[in-house]
């Protein structure tokens, strides 16, 4: 909590999929996780990133050499690509060295058994997206939705009319684990309906 680095998730099946690897100098974290689970770098077969920004994505240069492919939403990738010189410069992050191997788009996605919803979720970036696992009720919100608070738009491509929208999209959905980007995961589907009834009151009003 006292850097700002994401969460990072690891869906351990067939396939194993990494959910935004976080910031690189900030990765030892992960790596020593995946080590007490037997795993390494070379085991992850997919990295899904919610959105591009820095906290999120950086860490993907770190898999540059081994088989692990990347995506994002097309339209994160297209804002980025805008955006170029001010990320290489000033965010650190080299575009050549996170390339998408293929986009994600609104809709189903399958990953060797493992059947995922790919929301579009713009708001807190153009391109963010939550992911929904409809046979464990659970759902992966980046920078969307937190546990009592909601993404920041005051960063380049954030809106919040869009943001709003986006969360309301997804508290029509049956959530048992949300499972944000930063702090604590909301467990139970009672907690998770209180924490939208609380955005609602306290944050959908004002912006």
């Amino acid at each position: 909590m006292s850097a700002n680095n994401c969460n990072t998730y690891l869906i351990d099946g067939p396939t194993r999929v990494l959910i935004d690897p976080g910031h690189s100098n900030l990765f030892d974290h992960v790596r020593e996780g995946l080590m007490k689970l037997g795993l390494t770098l070379e085991d992850i077969g997919l990295i899904i990133c919610t959105h591009a920004h820095p906290d999120h994505i950086e860490a993907v240069q770190l898999f540059k050499e081994t088989p692990a492919l990347m995506t994002l939403h097309h339209k994160e990738w297209n804002f980025l690509k805008t955006i170029d010189k001010y990320v290489s410069a000033s965010i650190g992050i080299n575009p050549d060295l996170i390339t998408p191997d293929f986009f994600l788009k609104e809709g189903d996605i399958s990953v060797n058994g493992l059947n995922l919803k790919v929301l579009h979720t713009p708001g807190h970036s153009p391109g963010s997206v939550s992911l929904y696992w409809p046979d464990q009720k659970l759902m992966f919100t980046g920078d969307l939705v937190f546990k009592e608070g909601i993404g920041r738009t005051d960063l380049p491509g954030g809106n919040g009319s869009v943001l709003k929208e986006s969360i309301k999209k997804l508290a029509k959905l049956e959530i048992e684990w949300l499972l944000p980007g930063h702090g604590d995961i909301i467990s139970g589907a009672k907690d998770v309906e209180t924490n939208f009834a609380h955005l609602q009151q306290f944050w959908l009003t004002h912006i």
